[in-house]
């Protein structure tokens, strides 16, 4: 089925704007919004309910969408003016789709994890840019999960879905406190490694990743706190050879994370 809105001032487009603008509506109405088709089609292959999608006809037509993601028949097609899209849209250069999408809970008692399990912790991050390269390097390391430790930002912000390109739909993710996050690994076994430049940190290629592993970065601006310094099994370090002591946050959890995965390739 499928409706025409041709208005800006229509009730659903105030709506949709709201969505895209206030995480306490998308905490309140329990929906957020996805724009293009790739983002759309990983949220379908993790399992999210999408609840309508917006087309306009100007720029890509009901049956192309339909032949890309193949949506049910239960699903509300809402055919849109070019106004209304540009009215919506968060990124000018979509393909002209955009979805309302049912959210998930990203709790942590639902963790599934595997036996010897290799997941990233990421304490209190801020930048919704620098959350996005985390999730694309856990998809491209095919890691267990990704732990949000102390979230500053809700997951579902625009720029975290545009900087991740989807991943945040297809990634294994929870979120909790430092201490329930501490008392999780306690439970399972799991190891900690703290990315850190205190004067005791090791070289993280000394370190064993091969057992079940959890690599915890901080901020770039005030790095891990001392409750996680002061609970990792070991401290580690990426020497550098420069006059600065700092990359990016998600540049250096890319590093640790393959130098574990190069380990576990070791036969």
């Amino acid at each position: 089925m499928h409706k025409l809105i041709t208005s800006i001032q229509n009730s659903l487009v105030k709506e949709i704007v709201q969505l895209q603008e206030k995480s306490r509506v998308r905490k309140k109405k329990g929906l957020f919004i996805i724009e293009g088709v790739r983002e759309i089609s990983l949220a379908l292959k993790g399992n999210y309910d999408v609840k309508s999608v917006w087309i306009c006809e100007d720029i890509i037509t009901l049956e192309k969408v339909n032949s890309l993601l193949g949506l049910t028949e239960e699903t509300e097609f809402i055919i849109i003016s070019k106004e209304v899209y540009q009215k919506i849209s968060h990124r000018k250069t979509t393909e002209g789709i955009i979805a309302i999408v049912k959210t998930k809970e990203f709790d942590l008692a639902n963790l599934e994890l595997p036996p010897t399990s290799l997941i990233l912790i990421a304490e209190a991050p801020e930048k919704p840019g620098n959350i996005g390269a985390l999730l694309r390097t856990a998809d491209a390391a095919n890691l267990d999960a990704v732990i949000i430790a102390n979230p500053k930002t809700d997951l579902y912000n625009p720029n975290i879905i545009r900087s991740s390109v989807g991943c945040v739909f297809t990634t294994n993710i929870a979120m909790g406190t430092t201490d329930e996050i501490i008392d999780l690994l306690k439970q399972k076994n799991i190891n900690s490694y703290a990315a850190s430049l205190n004067e005791n940190s090791i070289p993280y290629t000394e370190v064993n990743f091969k057992g079940s592993s959890a690599i915890i970065v901080g901020t770039e601006s005030t790095g891990l706190s001392d409750n996680w310094l002061n609970n990792s099994k070991k401290k580690i370090i990426i020497p550098m050879q420069g006059e600065i002591d700092s990359l990016n946050v998600s540049v250096s959890a890319a590093i640790l994370i393959f130098e574990a995965k190069r380990q576990r390739n070791i036969n």
